[in-house]
């Protein structure tokens, strides 16, 4: 299925993207580079790249923020702009702690440009994010940096945590969701916000808008995890079954080792093996999560964070064109081939 691509992203990437490209401009050439390559704006050997840079969806958010305070989205655009460079950090890092060596169909950056570029460019944008905040003159800059600071540790603390869950075998449920909470939810709730703090919106539209930012991204969180095992790898831009060559611990995994028997025995088995396994070996585990009630459960679970993220929305009294493009938002990102 083609979702058409909301206007709010379109509109977003018209503003972002120069003000993104001039903030990367000022790193050390070195590190340049590597944030470039890995945003798919040049190659390893720095020539120029048609596209790239993701679907600039927390940006979108960011702005659409500003709009659902009753301000010019350009108010939003320095917090748009520090959330895609924590996110950008978040995967740079991400990448290499889990071992991938594929984003976007392509390379990923510490493959080309070595573990040390990797972390350092990831570095330099995290402290570049909250020095674009810091930049905006009066109290809400200030708001917005440290509101974005405690984001990054709930973003931090959910890596921790995927990266704890590796070596644990009792692993819950609930406790997954949490980790995922802070994961993905922490940054999106930032997004969904921080355009509304630069606003000067009130604590209640702040917060309510962090809400549905923070549902949203667990929603969005849910369905990447079941992308992870049953997506398409000409889609998602990552092998076939990866989660489960990295015996990933994501939702619908937890939740067919909750459900017991044979299957969750035989899934248990799996996930303490070593090595590389035969795409075959990699399908029959995929179909024992299933079988075990893994993927519906996730797909409901995904579902019901989304109408609470609308719900949380809708009780807001945000200007109607803002609301309905938030929620379009919502749909778009959520909504994808699993």
């Amino acid at each position: 299925m083609t979702m058409t691509v909301p206007e709010a992203i379109e509109r977003g990437r018209t503003l972002t993207v120069p003000a993104l490209r001039a903030t990367v401009a000022r790193l050390h050439p070195r590190l340049r580079h590597v944030v470039e390559y890995h945003r798919g704006w040049v190659d390893a050997d720095g020539n120029p790249q048609a596209g790239g840079g993701g679907k600039l969806v927390r940006p979108a958010l960011a702005l659409l923020s500003a709009e659902a305070a009753g301000q010019p989205a350009e108010v939003g655009l320095p917090a748009a702009v520090a959330v895609e460079l924590v996110h950008d950090f978040s995967l740079l890092h991400d990448d290499l702690m889990d071992g991938d060596t594929e984003r976007r169909h392509r390379p990923t950056a510490w493959t080309v440009f070595g573990a040390d570029g990797a972390i350092l460019a990831g570095d330099a944008l995290l402290g570049l994010a909250t020095q674009i905040l810091l930049e905006v003159e009066g109290e809400p800059g200030r708001r917005a940096a440290a509101i974005l600071g405690a984001g990054v540790q709930d973003l931090v603390r959910g890596q921790a945590e995927d990266l704890l869950f590796e070596s644990r075998s009792d692993v819950t449920v609930a406790e997954t969701l949490h980790m995922e909470d802070g994961k993905t939810g922490a940054l999106l709730a930032c997004a969904a916000s921080l355009g509304a703090v630069l606003a000067d919106a009130p604590k209640e539209v702040v917060d309510g808008l962090a809400e549905f930012g923070s549902r949203l991204g667990t929603a969005f969180q849910l369905i990447d995890d079941l992308l992870g095992i049953w997506g398409d790898p000409a889609v998602t831009g990552k092998p076939v079954l990866s989660d489960l060559q990295s015996r990933k611990k994501s939702v619908p995994v937890v939740v067919a080792l909750e459900a017991g028997g044979p299957d969750a025995d035989e899934l248990r088995e799996f996930l303490v093996s070593e090595g590389d396994r035969p795409v075959e070996d990699l399908e029959r585990v995929a179909a024992l999560i299933e079988r075990a009630g893994g993927r519906d459960w996730t797909t409901d679970e995904a579902d019901r964070q989304l109408k609470t993220a609308g719900a949380v929305l809708r009780s807001l009294s945000l200007p109607p064109l803002a609301e309905a493009e938030l929620l379009a938002l919502a749909r778009f990102v959520t909504e994808r081939d699993c």
